[in-house]
């Protein structure tokens, strides 16, 4: 399977809201950050699972923007793709984001770093959902 075809495999796990199977798609040194973020973010799967898990699921609804562009290269795919993020609040946001995925040759992931406007987040999140998500994972 082409790198390409495993990373739609996994937003597809990711956009279904399977956190355990986003996280299985990690190899134990796997790393998932939100690059705007000051933490490092998560290794391995049980944490990538954990850290998906705290700022998506308390989402109403949590939807990819159809239109979507992937680019691979080598062990390497980067895809420009729109999140809609619905808080049971009522607030709703579109926000812009470029991933980075690395894969080892056995298909696992070793690097998923996501490029995205903090700003952008943070003036349209309720509350209520910035301090649940600054109460952490661990």
């Amino acid at each position: 399977m082409s790198n390409t075809e495993l990373t739609e495999r996994f937003w597809g796990d990711l956009f279904r809201r399977d956190f355990d199977a986003v996280g299985a798609w990690f190899t134990p040194e796997g790393n998932y950050r939100d690059v705007p973020a000051p933490e490092e973010g998560a290794f391995g799967p049980e944490e990538v699972a954990a850290r998906l898990r705290l700022g998506i699921a308390p989402l109403a609804k949590y939807e990819h923007v159809p239109g979507w562009n992937i680019v691979a290269q080598d062990n390497t795919t980067m895809t420009e793709h729109v999140e809609r993020w619905t808080w049971t609040s009522g607030e709703v946001l579109e926000l812009p984001f470029v991933s980075v995925l690395v894969f080892d040759d056995a298909g696992k992931i070793t690097r998923w770093w996501d490029y995205w406007d903090l700003g952008t987040l943070m003036n349209a999140a309720p509350v209520e959902w910035v301090e649940h998500i600054m109460a952490g994972y661990k």
